[in-house]
């Protein structure tokens, strides 16, 4: 089910008006059963793989906080008769029980992922190795189809366990809670991955009709669809025509097709975000923000900590951090320095647990060396930018320039089209492709081009460029309007016909604007393949 098709709509207003007639003490429940309706709309026999995940993550972390819970008893019970050493001892043991139960619902549930959306591209390597030694036989491709947003309820639930194990709060100890929380139906198809801890308050509460709370929910839902609709939708068939020719689409080509991508992208993925946090909110629920205006960033570091947040925080907290002070990676460091120095052994730990959450981050946006690439680029970026801070340094102490204007502008640009460049991997057909046009850009000169009238080759019209432009210039005024405080806020403080004027005017634009009706493809949100 689209979050651009009629039929979401009809369910999401159905859902809207049950919500608030029925008892307060129902909500969650009848929220359970709308996601499950929801998620069966993509297939009944789909269902299997996310309540398996619900059950299995349950069930175990049931476990390891019933352990938290005999030990605590245990150790009150025989506070007198237990020397230091038994007490430490006794913790070990009962945290090495724990530690199996997570590695085994980790395992089982990464393993549910891996074979389901990774098989066929690790088999189609090795098949390819073995044509490399000519060896006769290849393996058959198993053909799995990855169901609905397994990427983000599984995160999101081997999140929640590894919080539990860490005792970072109890275990959920209602199942149909928790089948909640890993369901939500507004955050299923791309994010955000919440944390329970955040969620849960908002999520089982009792929710009155708030008709402030509910008019920004909406209009946070019009805002999603204005980018959706009027920009993402209108702008692929260009993106899609430029990566989909290289042949004849190269060169100056390339940029454009950079140039577009990034702005399709954008607006495609926030305007879906904006559409899950808005209709979360109609609901009286709360999502974490995914972005904070992430074109605006002066380094590929400050991207990321901009772009899909939750994403980020993610990998930060469960494999960046656990790699780099583990034991064995201190271990790693401490012979690093005592071999290389301390600049190379201290560096060890960061960089290696660096390069694990990129390589990571690329396989898990798509079964394809793309996004191998496009993460280890992205990596090498960081890597190097961090070991050119003694540079910068030097630099902005020699010239007094990095607190004016034109310089902040400057790296804002520059991280825009760096960001463009790798991005663009995500787009051709493979690696090689990719490599080969950004060749292109430097050794076609065919910049003339673009003044004969090529860009209404791209299966956009004048009129659709003129709509993307004055779409995109609103975008940019709301982003910069933000800076300061919710541009929502600032638009409630407004007079009463201003707001009305404003629900108006986006109204009507996605009317006539939006690219959608009669024999209109709607297109999938990019992040929905993730």
């Amino acid at each position: 089910m689209l979050f651009t098709s009629y039929e979401f709509i009809l369910f999401l207003v159905i859902i809207f008006l049950l919500y608030y007639v029925i008892p307060k003490k129902y909500q969650w429940m009848l929220l359970l059963l709308a996601s499950y309706v929801f998620y069966s709309y993509a297939g009944i026999k789909y269902l299997l793989y996310i309540l398996v995940t619900t059950i299995s993550t349950y069930l175990i972390s049931r476990q390891i906080g019933e352990l938290f819970l005999s030990q605590k008893q245990y150790l009150k019970e025989n506070k007198e008769y237990l020397s230091r050493e038994e007490r430490k001892l006794y913790k070990a043991g009962i945290k090495g029980k724990q530690r199996k139960l997570l590695i085994l619902c980790l395992v089982f549930n990464f393993g549910i992922l891996g074979v389901l959306k990774y098989s066929d591209f690790t088999i189609n390597n090795i098949n390819s190795l073995l044509d490399l030694l000519r060896v006769g036989k290849n393996i058959s491709p198993l053909g799995f189809v990855a169901p609905l947003g397994i990427s983000f309820y599984t995160f999101q639930s081997m999140g929640y366990i590894i919080d539990v194990y860490r005792g970072k709060y109890p275990y959920e100890k209602n199942i149909f809670k928790f089948g909640l929380f890993v369901s939500f139906f507004p955050q299923l198809i791309q994010g955000p991955i919440s944390r329970f801890d955040d969620l849960k308050d908002s999520l089982f509460a009792k929710h009155s009709f708030d008709t402030r709370a509910i008019s920004f929910g909406f209009y946070r839902i019009l805002w999603g669809y204005f980018k959706k609709l009027v920009v993402a939708d209108r702008l692929l068939p260009a993106v899609i025509t430029i990566v989909g020719n290289p042949d004849e689409y190269q060169g100056v080509y390339v940029l454009v097709g950079m140039f577009f991508y990034a702005v399709d992208l954008y607006a495609d993925f926030t305007g879906g975000i904006d559409i899950t946090i808005g209709a979360a909110e109609v609901f009286g629920i709360t999502l974490k923000e995914n972005f904070e205006r992430p074109y605006f960033s002066k380094s590929i570091t400050e991207y990321w900590r901009r772009w899909h947040i939750t994403m980020g925080t993610w990998f930060k907290d469960y494999i960046f951090f656990p790699i780099s002070v583990s034991k064995s990676m201190l271990n790693l460091s401490k012979k690093c320095r005592k071999r290389f120095g301390d600049a190379i052994g201290k560096r060890v730990p960061v960089y290696l647990a660096t390069i694990m959450v990129w390589l990571t981050t690329g396989i898990w946006h798509g079964a394809a060396w793309n996004f191998v690439v496009w993460g280890l680029l992205n990596c090498l970026v960081i890597l190097v930018s961090q070991e050119c801070i003694p540079l910068y340094n030097k630099f902005h102490a020699r010239f007094n320039v990095g607190h004016t204007f034109w310089y902040r502008l400057f790296q804002v640009v520059r991280t825009f089209w760096l960001m463009s460049f790798i991005r663009i991997l995500d787009c051709y057909r493979d690696v090689g492709t990719t490599f080969r046009m950004y060749g292109t850009i430097f050794t076609k000169w065919n910049w003339n081009e673009l003044f004969g009238g090529s860009l209404l080759r791209l299966g956009l019209s004048i009129e659709d460029y003129i709509v993307l432009l004055v779409s995109c210039l609103l975008i940019l005024y709301v982003s910069l309007a933000s800076r300061s405080g919710s541009f929502r806020e600032k638009l409630a403080a407004k007079p009463l016909i201003v707001r009305y004027l404003s629900y108006f005017l986006l109204i009507l634009s996605i009317l006539i604007f939006g690219a959608y009706g009669v024999g209109y493809d709607s297109s999938q949100f990019i992040y929905s393949q993730f």
